[in-house]
């Protein structure tokens, strides 16, 4: 993509997601609480709530639009054979639990439970202030909660330096600040949220590993903040790849990275995809 071009597409994105994202959730429907398969129906009348989900299901096209002429190239590269660990993760026998945020839950979802050796993953939300969390509140982007998954793994199958392996190379982008792909904000943000202090070691090991390696040739952005509570997601966002395959943002944004994990990582991954 050459400047011209990168400056042209940069003004279109901003303009495009300006407010999208805050306004309007990934499904197409202004009433979030009631789930992605839910629709008003009936006549479109001027000054009705049909006519603001109409503007925003073609204001949501538009930007789909942008993306799609703007960031073709970037979903291509994404993927990266992010290299073994320098610090090895030391982990006592057991089941352990890990805290990712790298963008939309359903993505990061999607890709940790098709790994060996994870036993559940859950969406929801981490990192902020408030002692409860929903989607309504922290899609508002006050809260300081990030969209997020945790993740149940055993260590003698898989390790947290192998799950940073993942995250890092096909989950998330690491050089995007507060923002994933067409999502906005920093519910979007790019952080690691360390369990006990042999992650926290790991975790800080692993992106000076790849700070001096520059492999994106952009800064890496990613956060390691203090764990401050977990809480899951609605029902109707858990296991949300599996049960909507065909869902327009899964089929554009999160399949891709599915392939990639298959593709990049043949040795961490199964084709059974672990539920809540």
């Amino acid at each position: 993509m050459d400047l011209d071009h990168a400056s042209l597409c940069q003004g279109l994105l901003s303009l495009a997601s300006a407010g999208l994202c805050h306004r309007f959730d990934r499904h197409g429907s202004d009433d979030r609480r009631q789930g992605p398969r839910q629709r008003s129906s009936g006549p479109i009348r001027h000054g009705s709530g049909a006519v603001k989900s109409a503007r925003s299901r073609l204001g949501v096209a538009v930007l789909a639009l942008v993306i799609s002429a703007c960031q073709q190239p970037a979903m291509a590269e994404q993927a990266y054979r992010a290299p073994d660990a320098a610090v090895r993760a030391n982990e006592t026998p057991g089941r352990h639990t890990a805290i990712f945020a790298g963008g939309c839950f359903w993505g990061m979802e999607a890709v940790f439970s098709h790994l060996k050796g994870v036993s559940s993953v859950v969406s929801g939300y981490t990192g902020g202030n408030r002692v409860q969390a929903d989607y309504e509140t922290v899609s508002s982007g006050t809260t300081g909660h990030a969209e997020s998954v945790r993740v149940t793994y055993d260590p003698s199958v898989i390790r947290y330096d192998q799950l940073l392996q993942v995250f890092f190379g096909v989950a998330s982008d690491p050089t995007q600040l507060n923002r994933q792909e067409p999502d906005v904000g920093t519910q979007y943000r790019n952080a690691l949220f360390p369990a006990d202090k042999e992650q926290a070691r790991v975790a800080a090991g692993y992106i000076a590993q790849l700070r001096r390696l520059d492999p994106w040739k952009r800064p890496i952005v990613t956060r390691i903040e203090a764990f401050k509570g977990f809480y899951p997601a609605e029902d109707y966002h858990q296991d949300f790849a599996l049960k909507n395959p065909d869902h327009g943002y899964i089929r554009r944004w999160d399949a891709p990275k599915v392939a990639a994990l298959q593709r990049t990582f043949p040795q961490f991954w199964k084709s059974t995809f672990t539920p809540r």
